[in-house]
């Protein structure tokens, strides 16, 4: 039931992205190939994966934005699909703060986990600094992690967009404690006088004795804007938390 809900929850933003486009909100949809080489002490093991996604920020109420964030990721290894999405509350302090919290959920196997946090971004002329601070559980096996992380966004030109991404997450799965560390990078180019931009990115995950290399491209469509519209109108939030790793655990 949590993943119908998911995946009916992504599905309708996708589906209301073009017409709300026309009535002001900011954001994009996206699609993308993943290949990830997993070391699990010497063991190596390659993961293909494709996925559909979509975020919208739209003006909510008294000053606050709300934010929706949606994926659909079909592995082709593993044979399954997976479903994750994200409601952020942020709003302004002063002219370049914004300030917020989320929730999300997503697919772990066949289980659900969530995630609540807290986060802000900093905008400057040429630049967007992001931070955040999440708590994410699954009860059904017996997950709890605390994640911190930080992104930095740079402007090169208008229509490029390179970032740099750290995290730390202190997990606690069936009484073991872990470090995962993640951190990589990444690059959007609009093509001129389109709204279509071309994406590439490169993650690195690290717990314990298994290490996660995912290098992705993707084709993706703005609406409302462009790349440095999209951060500043709260259309490139974080709020994954831990999520993200584990779903290709």
């Amino acid at each position: 039931m949590k993943s119908l809900f998911l995946a009916t929850a992504a599905l309708a933003a996708f589906a209301a992205a073009p017409a709300l486009a026309q009535s002001g909100p900011v954001g994009s949809v996206g699609i993308s190939y993943s290949n990830s080489e997993i070391d699990l002490g010497g063991l190596e093991a390659d993961a293909d994966s494709y996925a559909v996604d979509g975020v919208v920020a739209v003006d909510a109420f008294s000053g606050w934005t709300a934010t929706f964030a949606g994926s659909i990721d079909h592995s082709d290894d593993l044979d399954e699909t997976s479903v994750a999405g994200t409601a952020h509350l942020t709003r302004m302090a002063g002219t370049d703060l914004r300030l917020g919290g989320f929730v999300g959920a997503a697919d772990i196997g066949d289980e659900t986990a969530w995630t609540v946090g807290a986060e802000a971004q900093k905008y400057l002329a040429g630049s967007t600094l992001t931070g955040f601070l999440a708590y994410t559980t699954a009860d059904d096996l017996d997950l709890n992690a605390w994640t911190l992380g930080a992104d930095a966004a740079f402007y090169p030109m208008a229509n490029l967009r390179l970032n740099a991404g750290l995290s730390y997450s202190d997990l606690d799965a069936g009484g073991l404690d872990a470090d995962l560390w993640t951190y990589g990078v990444g690059a959007e180019y609009q093509i001129s006088d389109s709204p279509f931009s071309v994406v590439g990115g490169f993650t690195r995950g690290d717990v314990e004795d298994v290490t996660i290399d995912t290098w992705t491209i993707g084709l993706r469509y703005s609406f409302g804007g462009g790349l440095q519209a999209r951060d500043r109108a709260g259309a490139a939030l974080p709020g994954s938390g831990v999520m993200g790793l584990l779903g290709a655990l």
